[in-house]
């Protein structure tokens, strides 16, 4: 007997919800509870009067896996509205990151090139060190990380991926 494993999928889904304490605990417990992996989690306020919160989830599974994550998603009370922007077209998606770097002389200079060339800025030099900051998709940021690693890398903070649908239409 042959069993028939789905291919695991990346997608990012945006939480429409009601700005109220907990709500970040229900969702993180709903994954938690079925074994399922969250990539990343960003949630920020969305309304001038403080009611609503978007929450963007970065995770993976197979198909069937993700329709049960968003269902279950869809079954909370304070959900508003769930999004596969995964499935419904193209999107960007974006995330910043601050990375620590440490060097003097030909390695310094290496990772100011780099940088340029990244458009990531320096927010914070010191003789031995800089911060540099950087937005962009997430591979590149993987990809500046992994050339900084060779010249001094001390510190990576991210912040998690935010992402909206392309085009006119709200999500």
């Amino acid at each position: 007997m042959h069993i028939q494993h789905e291919a695991e999928e990346r997608h990012v889904l945006t939480v429409t919800v009601d700005n109220e304490a907990g709500i970040l605990a229900k969702i993180a417990g709903l994954f938690t509870a079925r074994g399922y992996n969250i990539d990343s989690l960003t949630v920020a306020d969305i309304t001038e009067n403080h009611a609503l919160s978007r929450i963007t989830i970065v995770t993976h599974g197979p198909p069937s896996q993700i329709d049960q994550i968003r269902a279950q998603l869809e079954r909370l009370v304070p959900v508003h509205k769930v999004i596969d922007l995964t499935e419904v077209g193209p999107y960007v998606q974006r995330e910043l990151a601050l990375v620590k770097v440490t060097g003097v002389g030909e390695k310094r200079v290496e990772a100011l090139r780099i940088a340029g060339v990244f458009r990531a800025r320096p927010v914070d030099t010191t003789t031995g060190s800089f911060i540099f900051e950087l937005t962009g998709a997430p591979d590149k940021i993987d990809s500046f990380v992994a050339l900084m690693r060779e010249l001094g890398l001390v510190e990576v903070g991210r912040t998690g991926i935010v992402a909206m649908i392309r085009g006119a239409e709200e999500a």
